[in-house]
């Protein structure tokens, strides 16, 4: 008898379980209370977290270490040295303090410098007499061309474990890049530390190893009750190359890679309007300055929203061809310093244009990639194909990332899907 009211009430607990798990709003609610869990007790149980590498100026003599800490120490140390060599340099780090949601977080940040061109250097992080694992970091080479580097979408995501997935594949494909691209919304919101950590969870160990060259995104800039504020988390989270302006430092910026001059532009002017009135103008002014004056051989522009508009079930546009307010603003520029590729975001979709100047198809203008989506926050079937489009992935469609090679005469953009099926590819000479 016992034991068969053991047995019913096993049966009840799992017969509730099952109605609740089939009820998608509180499942959604408990998965993803379960995953803030897991990443805190994962991530936040070690005295430091987050550890990662952070893109520079130019990668050839250069890089940037940051990480995350619970504690107020003043004992962290960086330690490296040439890979297979026994001497060991030491590098004290920068501080900065996060305030977020009652929890302070403290972030470290070392910037190498006067490193060796072509070099593998091991690195590690110590405070008192613990040391973590060693890790890779590899300069660029002074005067080569070639270099592959992987490009993620938006990876905003409720649960972040497809993009870890994603991104791991990607990364075990192409353990041969130099270094890799978010294109902005990292995550779905700029003041949840827990989404921050599942988005770091996602990209390691990648990001010990390479550095990352972020994209700010909208996404960055609300706040736990949805409210538009400065991207605060991101702009600590990250120590990007000086502009000249230290009031918009590491929201916009620029860097070198082979013989590519990349240009990363913050497009969130209508989130900063309240915050920072003079955002555009100012950026505008610095954006013609920075690509009037590299001597790269190829321009590339990083910016988070689109230029093109896009007809839906709700808006259609018919065979109509509209520019976005940030197309129209930057597109000019575009034309101006014979910008050779422009990758955006944003949509949730992948997009591959003809060659655009001056508003129209042209064989001498610029490829325009609206990269697609990299988390789990999809709009299948949502866009409707614009004339300017040249390749649209078969809908529904899921999530994907990208692979720039660059050579000495050419740049080549592959797209591929989680499974690394490639499904683009789009190849510019000169």
């Amino acid at each position: 008898m016992k034991k068969r009211i053991i047995i019913s009430v096993l049966l009840l607990i799992i017969i509730c379980a099952v109605g609740i798990m089939s009820y998608s709003p509180l499942r959604n609610k408990i998965e993803q209370i379960f995953f803030a869990t897991k990443v805190y007790n994962l991530l936040n149980s070690e005295e430091y977290m987050n550890l990662h590498q952070v893109i520079t100026k130019d990668s050839v003599n250069s890089r940037t270490i940051m990480w995350q800490s619970l504690n107020d120490r003043e004992d962290f140390i960086l330690e490296y040295k040439q890979e297979n060599e026994d001497e060991i340099l030491q590098a004290k780090p920068q501080k900065s303090v996060l305030d977020i949601d009652n929890k302070k977080i403290y972030i470290y940040a070392v910037t190498l410098e006067n490193l060796k061109a072509d070099m593998v250097y091991d690195y590690r992080l110590g405070f008192e007499n613990n040391r973590s694992d060693w890790y890779k970091l590899k300069t660029a080479k002074e005067n080569n061309n070639k270099f592959k580097t992987l490009i993620f979408p938006d990876s905003q995501s409720n649960d972040y474990t497809e993009w870890k997935s994603l991104a791991m594949n990607a990364w075990q494909n192409n353990q041969d890049s130099d270094f890799f691209i978010n294109m902005g919304d990292l995550v779905d919101n700029g003041y949840d530390l827990v989404q921050w950590n599942g988005w770091f969870d996602g990209v390691e160990p990648m990001v010990n190893n390479i550095p990352v060259a972020p994209v700010q995104g909208n996404h960055e800039t609300y706040t736990t009750d949805w409210k538009v504020a400065m991207p605060n988390v991101y702009l600590e989270m990250f120590k990007l190359p000086t502009n000249g302006n230290d009031k918009y430092q590491n929201q916009y910026y620029s860097f070198d890679y082979g013989d590519v001059h990349f240009t990363v532009i913050n497009t969130q002017d209508d989130e900063m309007a309240e915050f920072e009135p003079d955002l555009l103008n100012e950026q505008l002014k610095w954006l013609e300055n920075d690509l009037a004056t590299t001597d790269k051989k190829w321009k590339v522009v990083l910016m988070h929203r689109d230029i093109l508009n896009y007809g839906r079930d709700a808006k259609p546009l018919g065979d109509e061809i509209s520019f976005s307010r940030h197309g129209e603003i930057y597109m000019p520029i575009f034309d101006k310093y014979d910008v050779d590729a422009v990758l955006t975001a944003h949509l949730h979709t992948y997009r591959r244009r003809a060659l655009i100047r001056d508003f129209a198809q042209n064989e001498q203008g610029t490829l325009y990639i609206l990269t697609g989506v990299a988390g789990n926050v999809r709009y299948p079937s949502l866009w409707y194909k614009n004339p300017l489009d040249e390749y649209v992935p078969l809908q529904p469609e899921t999530n994907n990332y990208l692979v720039l090679e660059a050579d000495e005469n050419s740049l080549t953009f592959n797209c591929y899907l989680p499974d690394s099926t490639q499904i683009d590819t789009f190849t510019l000479t000169k």
